[in-house]
C-alpha cells in the first residue's frame, strides 16, 4: 500500500512537470512544440518503466530524477529549450534506428546456442543488411519512386484512347467549338509521377481570336493574386456579343473559368455513353460528378483482375487551358474560389522545364532527388500534405546555391532537402522560384506543419526513417 501511494505521488509530479514544459514550449516554439510532446511520452513511458522495477520509494525518486536530468529543458531561453528538444529527440530515435537495423540483421538459423558462427561471419552478414545512405536512397528510388515502363506505357495509352473518344465526341457534337489538338499532361508525360501510375490530365486547349481576347496578368487585376489571371473580351463597342463562340461564358465582361467548366461537365460528363466506351476500351468508365473537377474514373474489368491487370484505378482529370507563347492558363474553379472569373496560371510547365535544362547541363540527379521525396511525402502520412509544387521549388531554390548534383551526392542533397525544408516550415513560407510573391506553404494548417516537422527533426539524424 505506501509503495502504491508512493507511485501515485510520483505520477502526479510527472504530470506537473510535463503541463509545466508543454504550456511554456508552446510560448515559444512552433515546429517543436510537436517534437515536445514526442519527448514528453519517451520521458513518461522510461519513468513508468523504471518506477515498476524500483523496490523502495528513494530507488523510484532515484529514477526519476535521473530520467529528468536529460530533460532539463525548464529554461526561460528558448533556444535553450529548442537544442534541448531536438538533442533528445535525436538521441531516442538514433538508439530506436540501431536497435531496428539489429534486429533486422538477426536471422533465426543463427539464435540457436549449439550454432557458433565464424568470427568473420558477423561482420559479413551487417555489411549485407546494413546499407549506407546513398546505397538506400538508390533502393528506394528504384523499388517505390520510379515507375516500370510497362505501367506507364498501359496508364498512358488508356489516358489517349479516352482522350481520342472524348475529342471524337466533341467535333461530332459541337463541331463549331473551337478546340485545339487534346493532349495528355502533367506527372505521367514528364516522367515524374511516383509510387504508382494512378493519374492523369487530358489538356483541352481553347481557341480564342488574339484580337477579341486579351490575358490580363493578376498583378494588373483588382484580385492582386499573381496566379490569378483573368480574360477580358476587347472591342465590344466594334465586335458585339456573338462574334466569338466563348462570349456565351462571359460574366462581366471576362470569360469565366467556372462557366466554361460547367459548359464541359455538361456536354462530356453528363451526356457521353460512359457504358458504351466502358466496351470499347474493354474496362469500367465513370465520370466522378458533383465536384469542381472534371474527373473520370477508370478501373480494370473483374473478371480481368485476375489476369495481372491489377486493381489499380486511374483517375483522368480533363483540364481546359488558354495558352498564350509561354504562359498556360488552367480552369480550376477549386484553386480560384471564390473568384469565378479567375483563371489559374500553371507555373508547373515553367518548374518542369527548368529541372530539366538544369539537369541537361550538368548531368545532375535533380528530377531523381524530386521524384524520391515526392515517393516519401505520398508513402508517409504526416509529409502527405506536402505537394509536388513546393518540393520542385525547393530543389530550384537549392539550385542557385549548390552547384554538385552529381549521382554520388545524391544522399548529400537529399540531406540538405530535409534541413532546408525544416526551414521553411519554421519560417512558415516558401516563395515561389517564378512567382516570389506567392507563398507555396499557406495551405498548410498549424497540426500539419507541426507533425511534418516533427516527423523531420527526427530524420535529420536518421534519414533512413522517411525511407521505410
Amino acid at each position: 500500500m505506501n509503495f502504491q501511494g508512493s507511485r501515485r505521488r510520483g505520477e502526479d509530479g510527472i504530470a506537473m512537470v510535463i503541463d509545466l514544459l508543454l504550456s511554456n514550449a508552446r510560448l515559444v516554439l512552433g515546429v517543436g512544440g510537436a517534437a515536445l510532446l514526442g519527448i514528453a511520452t519517451l520521458a513518461v513511458k522510461r519513468l513508468i518503466e523504471r518506477a515498476g522495477r524500483a523496490a523502495d520509494d528513494e530507488k523510484v525518486e532515484q529514477k526519476m530524477a535521473e530520467s529528468w536530468e536529460e530533460l532539463s529543458l525548464a529554461s526561460t531561453s528558448p533556444t535553450l529549450l529548442r537544442k534541448g528538444i531536438e538533442g533528445v529527440v535525436m538521441k531516442h530515435v538514433a538508439k530506436a534506428s540501431r536497435q531496428k537495423k539489429a534486429d533486422l540483421c538477426e536471422q533465426p538459423g543463427t539464435a540457436s546456442p549449439d550454432a557458433r558462427p565464424q568470427p568473420e561471419s558477423k561482420p559479413k552478414r551487417l555489411q549485407l543488411c546494413v546499407l549506407s545512405l546513398q546505397e538506400r536512397l538508390q533502393q528506394y528510388y528504384h523499388t517505390r519512386a520510379a515507375l516500370a515502363p510497362r505501367e506507364v506505357q498501359r496508364a498512358q495509352s488508356l489516358a489517349l484512347d479516352i482522350c481520342t473518344e472524348i475529342q471524337g465526341f466533341l467535333h461530332s457534337r459541337h463541331p463549331d467549338m473551337p478546340l485545339g489538338e487534346m493532349s495528355l499532361g502533367g506527372s505521367l508525360l514528364d516522367d515524374l509521377q511516383v509510387v504508382s501510375a494512378d493519374h492523369a490530365c487530358l489538356m483541352v486547349p481553347l481557341q480564342l481570336e488574339a484580337s477579341l481576347w486579351r490575358l490580363i496578368p493578376g498583378e494588373e487585376t483588382l484580385l492582386t493574386h499573381p496566379l490569378h489571371w483573368m480574360v477580358r473580351r476587347l472591342n465590344l463597342e466594334y465586335f458585339p456579343r456573338g462574334r466569338s463562340y466563348w462570349d456565351r461564358h462571359l460574366v462581366g465582361g471576362y470569360l469565366s473559368a467556372e462557366a466554361v467548366v460547367n459548359m464541359f461537365c455538361k456536354a462530356v460528363m453528363e451526356t457521353i455513353n460512359w457504358p458504351s466506351i466502358s466496351s470499347t476500351l474493354d474496362c469500367l468508365v465513370r465520370p466522378i460528378l458533383g465536384g469542381a473537377e472534371l474527373r473520370l474514373e477508370i478501373r480494370p474489368n473483374p473478371e480481368d483482375q485476375g489476369a495481372g491487370s491489377g486493381d489499380q484505378p486511374l483517375f483522368i482529370t480533363m483540364l481546359p487551358v488558354l495558352r498564350q507563347d509561354d504562359v498556360v492558363l488552367t480552369a480550376q474553379p477549386e484553386l480560384t474560389s471564390p473568384w469565378l472569373n479567375a483563371w489559374r496560371l500553371a507555373l508547373y510547365p515553367w518548374e518542369t522545364q527548368r529541372l530539366a535544362q538544369l539537369d541537361a547541363a550538368d548531368g545532375g540527379c535533380r528530377r531523381r532527388v524530386l521524384k524520391v521525396l515526392k515517393a516519401v511525402c505520398r508513402l508517409n502520412p504526416a509529409l502527405r500534405p506536402l505537394r509536388a509544387a513546393p518540393l520542385a521549388n525547393l530543389i530550384l531554390h537549392l539550385s542557385d546555391g549548390e552547384g554538385d548534383w552529381s549521382e554520388a551526392s545524391l544522399d548529400v542533397r537529399f540531406r540538405q532537402c530535409v534541413t532546408e525544408l525544416i526551414g521553411y516550415l519554421e519560417q512558415g513560407a516558401m516563395h515561389s522560384y517564378f512567382k516570389p510573391a506567392v507563398n507555396l506553404l499557406s495551405g498548410l494548417s498549424e497540426d500539419q506543419v507541426d507533425q511534418m516537422g516533427f516527423m523531420l527533426y527526427c530524420a535529420v539524424s536518421e534519414p533512413e526513417i522517411l525511407l521505410i
